[in-house]
């Protein structure tokens, strides 16, 4: 931990603040070459299914692929773990990450509990925000899944990116 002198008071008596360090770190485990490729949504249907850690129908969950250049697959994060019928979806923790790990983009995906594929307007809008924000930061989001127990939708593959 640090120390620095800052002056706060016009009186120009200066009051030592404690600072905290912050250190950001990444520790890939998995050679470049064994990294999954993700080439569709069916590619990145199988990552999440592998990675979800609630059961499908059970309460919402919003997960993130982290994609290198290639389209190989640096790891994923678990963004929110809602109710049954949402999630709180924060789009600056989603970015943080992605530029932590050296991401060039990204795949979003949450779970329907209730088995209906459609996108409420909610999901769209989120959507919307996540794309807004990985095109400021040159990290697109190339797709946003819904997942249930046997199926799953693509909004990329329906329009909506």
């Amino acid at each position: 931990m640090g120390h620095a002198l800052i002056n706060p008071a016009p009186t120009g008596t200066f009051m030592q603040y404690q600072l905290s360090e912050i250190e950001v770190k990444y520790n890939p485990e998995i050679k470049p070459s064994e990294r999954m490729k993700i080439t569709g949504s069916k590619d990145a249907e199988k990552a999440f299914r592998q990675i979800w850690e609630q059961p499908l129908q059970h309460r919402e969950s919003f997960y993130v692929l982290f994609l290198n250049r290639g389209n190989r697959v640096l790891g994923f994060f678990l963004v929110s773990l809602g109710g049954i019928s949402g999630t709180v979806v924060d789009q600056k923790l989603i970015f943080q990450t992605a530029l932590k790990v050296n991401a060039c983009s990204v795949i979003a995906c949450h779970n329907h509990p209730s088995g209906n594929l459609e996108p409420s307007q909610a999901d769209i809008n989120i959507t919307r925000k996540i794309k807004e924000s990985g095109e400021l930061l040159d990290i697109p989001l190339l797709d946003h899944l819904i997942i249930c127990q046997e199926n799953y939708r693509s909004l990329a593959d329906d329009g909506y990116l």
